[in-house]
């Protein structure tokens, strides 16, 4: 069966990875949608499948070191390659200040956003090493270079270090013609923001105020441009964070 490019995105059940997993699944990738939710991650695959996308869940926590390790090597030997690994999975972890941070929050925070690339990235190499135009694609933030908002400080560190470790894979893979990018989204329109949209939506939609296009971007922004680092227009991109955010890491 002639199933074409194998991309994974982890954390695909909703948000931008849904709809990344969606656009690589209409350029001709099949696509593995990581989540952990094992109720609404069949769910999202099923709806990927009605629209003639080729696509499976496979379900793990990407903070956990052996699941993750298992997973994407079960995967490279069920297609006997990867093509895309897309280090999807991340979040606030939610906010605590740095005198009241508990180690544990601080952990949580690094392995939600750091350890999952390493984990996935490192397990994934072998795979890749046999792919065609092979990528990885990670996520970082404004948060990586302002530091992110009152309490979100482990955030924004966690962040930036995956800018460091983009670049740093960059350097080490290019040898085998894998090349590593980074997106950088602004503030978009997912549930990432439940919280201020749902008590706040007035706070939340003033802040298009801020971003120079006027506009809160949508999931849709985020996948494109991962689906041009993807393709082989982007096959001379390496080390690279694209800011997608409307002009808001510049401010106005």
């Amino acid at each position: 069966m002639n199933v074409g490019k194998i991309a994974i995105v982890t954390g695909a059940t909703s948000g931008i990875g849904l709809a990344v997993a969606k656009r690589l699944g209409q350029d001709g990738f099949t696509v593995v949608v990581n989540g952990i939710n094992a109720e609404e991650g069949p769910q999202r695959v099923a709806e990927l499948v009605a629209e003639g996308i080729k696509a499976e869940f496979c379900h793990f926590d990407v903070t956990q070191e052996d699941a993750v390790t298992a997973n994407v090597k079960a995967i490279g030997e069920k297609y006997g390659r990867i093509d895309v690994l897309v280090n999807n999975a991340g979040g606030l972890g939610g906010r605590a200040r740095f005198e009241e941070m508990t180690t544990e929050f601080y952990r949580n925070v690094l392995a939600l956003n750091l350890d999952s690339v390493f984990f996935a990235s490192r397990a994934a190499i072998p795979f890749l090493k046999k792919g065609d135009n092979p990528t990885i694609i990670n996520y970082t933030s404004n948060a990586g270079w302002n530091a992110g908002g009152p309490g979100a400080g482990m955030y924004g560190t966690s962040k930036a270090a995956v800018h460091t470790i983009t670049r740093a894979l960059a350097k080490d893979l290019a040898e085998y013609g894998i090349r590593v990018n980074a997106v950088s989204p602004g503030t978009i329109d997912t549930n990432f923001h439940i919280g201020i949209k749902s008590t706040k939506p007035e706070v939340f939609q003033s802040w298009a105020k801020n971003i120079m296009l006027g506009r809160l971007g949508q999931p849709e922004d985020v996948s494109g441009v991962v689906s041009f680092l993807a393709s082989k227009d982007a096959a001379f991109l390496t080390a690279e964070t694209i800011q997608v955010g409307g002009g808001q890491a510049l401010g106005i």
